[in-house]
């Protein structure tokens, strides 16, 4: 029984590790789209779902990350 758990444990931290991976990944990803659309004075929120009705920058990301989380899962 106490090896059924510790496998059960094992396989929930590498689920919570590959999560953060992907979190961080699409972080960066979409940072850099909108970091490169802001610089160039480019629409960017129009291009990542999620960011059209936010006034901040790192706002705009965080609801774009999460809309695009949300469409992986």
């Amino acid at each position: 029984m106490a090896r059924i758990r510790l496998m059960h444990d094992q396989r929930s931290r590498n689920n919570d590790i590959a999560l953060w991976i992907v979190l961080v990944l699409s972080f960066l990803l979409i940072f850099s789209i909108a970091l490169f659309g802001t610089l160039m004075g480019l629409p960017w929120r129009r291009w990542l779902p999620g960011a059209e009705s936010c006034t901040s920058f790192f706002g705009g990301i965080r609801a774009a990350v999460y809309s695009f989380i949300s469409y992986l899962l």
